[in-house]
């Protein structure tokens, strides 16, 4: 049995985005950029998705611009949207952090629950981006703080980490700018969507064919953007409940392995979190020896973020939390999704006290 508690890496295909997608893999294999039949049909299916996205992102269709994913909405944000002093927390994703830094932007730091200090926020910014929701804690910020700090600039939101759980519609309704990913809500890798809002001007980084009015260029991926919309509409469906589900589970989750295991700690437990994450810093191992031997005993988890595995130094969002270097060493990620059940708890539970038991043994 594979115990998969890795989702906010990636999480497994919705059914209904599966289904979505099959015809275009198949038998609708025109380019929606054409005039024949097949390629009108093609067009039609993005559009029908767009409306899906709009919904449930709380903008106007003609404001979803399709993306190859999470990374490229990001830097699309970050480099298209604004001219002037550009503005992050430094617990951003590295796919807003380094194009800042790039741009010779700089960062605004947190309180050691990952909150945002929205008062240190240069309210002369031009452009400032805070994620709705931590890819490694799951902590969640208040844009609307944040916009009132920053009344004039443009605000942008990766809400990839924080689609499956929070009502993007309403709390990020402050943003002009919003990233998701389809693959960490059940739809495909390579498909994502920046949310543009029509009172801002963006300069595309793709130039061809002037697909997405302009905005950016690039024959349509009408397969994963279909997928991406079911899974979408699936998810905003199923979310209250399953909001509440995954909750629950992980509550049990953490408090079993903190009852069992001394020297564990809920990373920002006081903070208001997403309901799926579960961030632990386990004394006495190390992170990857920690992930390798879940990995035998069938559990699937990671160490942080998916996009900096292999990295040697600690967590770039624990040391912005003052989290000292050794404690960030034990950092363990435990990510619940739709296909999560009690029984993954139930052997999850069984797996993570044996695996740091162990490791522990080998180090003493």
């Amino acid at each position: 049995m594979t115990v998969y508690l890795d989702h906010a890496a990636s999480s497994p295909m919705r059914p209904e985005g599966l289904a979505a997608m099959l015809p275009f893999l198949g038998e609708r294999y025109g380019n929606p950029s054409g005039s024949h039949a097949l390629a009108r049909a093609a067009r039609a299916a993005i559009e029908d998705a767009r409306d899906v996205m709009a919904d449930a992102l709380g903008c106007a269709p003609g404001e979803v611009v399709f993306t190859s994913g999470g990374t490229e909405a990001d830097n699309l944000a970050v480099t298209g949207a604004a001219a002037g002093v550009r503005v992050c927390s430094a617990v951003e994703h590295h796919a807003v952090l380094r194009p800042v830094e790039a741009l010779g932007g700089h960062t605004v730091g947190v309180d050691d629950r990952g909150l945002v200090d929205v008062d240190a926020l240069d309210a002369t910014a031009a452009f400032v981006s805070v994620m709705l929701a931590n890819n490694e804690t799951g902590v969640v910020q208040d844009l609307d703080a944040v916009r009132a700090r920053v009344p004039g600039a443009v605000l942008h939101t990766d809400a990839v980490a924080a689609f499956c759980w929070r009502d993007i519609a309403r709390e990020a309704s402050a943003a002009d700018l919003i990233s998701v990913s389809a693959h960490k809500f059940g739809g495909p890798m390579g498909v994502g969507a920046l949310v543009v809002r029509d009172r801002v001007t963006l300069t595309p980084l793709l130039r061809g064919g002037g697909q997405e009015r302009e905005r950016r260029s690039g024959t349509h991926n009408v397969a994963g953007i279909v997928g991406m919309a079911a899974a979408a509409a699936a998810t905003v469906r199923t979310r209250a409940d399953e909001v509440a589900r995954l909750g629950a589970l992980r509550d049990r989750l953490a408090a079993g392995v903190t009852a069992a295991v001394p020297g564990v700690v809920v990373t920002a437990a006081d903070a208001p979190r997403t309901a799926g994450t579960l961030h632990l810093r386990v004394d006495g191992v190390e992170s990857e020896a920690l992930v390798f031997a879940l990995d035998e005993l069938g559990v699937c988890a990671s160490a942080g973020s998916a996009c900096a595995s292999g990295a040697l130094e600690p967590s770039h969002v624990l040391a912005a939390m003052g989290v000292d270097a050794t404690s960030a060493r034990g950092a363990l990620r435990l990510s619940l999704g739709w296909s999560t059940t009690a029984a993954d708890v139930d052997a999850a539970l069984v797996a993570i006290p044996k695996a740091i038991e162990n490791l522990r043994a080998r180090s003493s």
